[in-house]
């Protein structure tokens, strides 16, 4: 899949979004190696803890429904700079593997591409868990 097409998903995700307090919309498109996509949006809540960002949401989605080979995940948050996926987004999205692609993205045009290895170097991953 284009990464315009996973982008164009997320931003209609983006508008889903429940942020009451800090408005602040944030949608994500989940690519599965078998070519699945699932979309999440931000969802805020009154005690800040339970709040999830679009990124977990969109891989809950993908895992509850048995897919975890994820092959990309598409992140808009604001459409005048580019927004990245906080640190627990990133440890999740490592959860699945190094080589994940992650496109941050303003709109279809303006865009950026890493692996999760480049944006959470030296990670903690389910193979450190492993017994010696």
């Amino acid at each position: 899949m284009e990464a315009e097409k996973l982008i164009e998903m997320a931003i209609e995700a983006r508008e889903k979004a429940y942020v009451p307090y800090s408005g602040f919309k944030v949608g994500a498109a989940v690519l599965t190696k078998e070519g699945k996509v699932f979309t999440g949006c931000n969802i805020e809540s009154a005690s800040y803890s339970p709040t999830i960002c679009a990124e977990r949401t969109a891989i809950a989605k993908a895992v509850s429904e048995g897919y975890r080979d994820i092959d990309t995940i598409a992140i808009v948050g604001s459409l005048e700079k580019l927004s990245y996926p906080c640190g627990v987004c990133r440890q999740m999205i490592r959860e699945f593997g190094e080589d994940i692609k992650i496109i941050v993205a303003k709109n279809a045009e303006e865009y950026k591409e890493y692996t999760i290895r480049e944006l959470l170097p030296e990670s903690f991953g389910p193979e450190d868990l492993e017994n010696e």
